[in-house]
């Protein structure tokens, strides 16, 4: 029986997406709004921390959507087809279908290693991964770049979209093994992943749920902007917030869950 039970999001936890899905999102907002709004790094932060854009796609469309309106149009005058977006945002990211994977996804550097989740099952910590990236994009990093085996995931379509908590609900479970009452602890680097826990708990009271919020790299690039999002991170519900996944070793799940 394992002591804890540890499930991670994806982007800005295991892998860094500065350069590949907020650079996607920032291409593709310029395309729909012809060029005149690129949005910056912070403005992506700034509309995530509504903690209801985990979807990238609907993301580039709403700041595409806004950005429009403050010029006196509508959304329907508008008439964006959600679609095209995908289509034109996945080739950015993805590459094309022609060539898939030699997108912006090839190059995204790794922020979690394999000798750490080895170390996590060495500690007796069992692991899973929920993440709103496609299983395709979310298979190729953690098989492909990670070398995992058939790695317990939830992704985008197999559960309702964060900050709902069906699909960590599903990978505790199956990690759980029919064990009731172990702690379940979520990863992730956005306000809608420490939403997901504060659901949790709201609709699994009797459950033992911490969330561990993950600094990003893109913020940690000056003291003053981490510092600010750590305070974003904590208001929404974060027990702790670490610069790098592997700080959540055996030492701090033991604090976590003892304290």
């Amino acid at each position: 029986m394992p002591k804890a039970i540890l499930v991670f999001d994806i982007d800005g936890v295991v892998r860094n997406v500065g350069g590949s899905y907020r650079r996607a999102i920032m291409d593709t907002v310029e395309h729909y709004t012809q060029g005149a709004y690129r949005p910056s790094s912070g403005d992506i932060d700034q509309i995530k921390a509504e903690g209801i854009w985990n979807n990238d796609w609907k993301l580039s469309q709403e700041m595409a959507e806004r950005y429009w309106e403050g010029k006196g149009k509508s959304r329907a005058e508008l008439g964006l087809d959600y679609d095209e977006i995908i289509e034109f945002f996945q080739v950015k990211y993805r590459g094309p279908e022609s060539a898939p994977f030699t997108g912006y996804i090839k190059d995204e550097p790794l922020l979690m290693s394999p000798a750490y989740l080895k170390k996590l099952t060495a500690a007796n910590l069992a692991w899973g991964f929920f993440s709103g990236a496609t299983r395709g994009s979310a298979g190729f990093v953690l098989e492909k770049r990670l070398g995992l085996s058939e790695p317990l995931l939830v992704a985008m379509g197999e559960a309702a979209d964060k900050p709902e908590p069906a699909g960590l609900f599903q990978v505790s479970e199956k990690l759980a093994e029919g064990v009731a009452g172990l702690p379940v602890i979520y990863a992730g680097d956005t306000v809608a992943d420490m939403h997901t826990i504060n659901n949790a708990k709201a609709q699994q009271p009797e459950g033992r749920w911490y969330a561990v919020g993950v600094l990003p790299p893109h913020v940690q690039e000056t003291e003053a902007r981490a510092e600010a999002y750590i305070a974003v991170l904590k208001k929404a519900g974060a027990d702790v917030v670490v610069a790098n996944i592997e700080e959540l070793n055996e030492e701090m799940v033991d604090w976590l869950v003892n304290s």
